[in-house]
């Protein structure tokens, strides 16, 4: 399963693969990187809602993401999470620069 883009207004909405990899961190922050050139975006959020596995490189994807966005209070966000993939966002401290919900409706701040 590949990532998909989709930009709505000035919000980056990533569609996650169900495995957050090393190869598929790299494609995906590479592509984000590449749309953040060409459209202003102040947000971008991130939809497990296929992801089953994330190792070490897709907490760096998203603390590298945060970085890139100017290190602003919610400039990032993670949607349709998983028991599983909340507990790894706990666990290693991302769960503080970000706001997490288990369903795609977030408000917008």
């Amino acid at each position: 399963m590949e990532p998909v883009f989709e930009t709505e207004g000035n919000c980056l909405n990533i569609l996650l693969p169900g495995e957050l990899d090393h190869p598929a961190s790299d494609l995906i922050r590479q592509e984000s990187d590449r749309i953040m050139a060409k459209i202003y975006i102040k947000t971008i959020s991130f939809d497990f809602q296929r992801t089953t596995f994330m190792d070490s490189s897709g907490i760096g994807l998203i603390m590298g993401r945060y970085r890139a966005m100017g290190m602003r209070p919610g400039c990032i966000r993670a949607v349709n999470v998983s028991s599983y993939i909340t507990k790894l966002l706990h666990l290693s401290g991302v769960h503080k620069y970000m706001e997490i919900s288990s369903t795609a409706e977030v408000s917008e701040k």
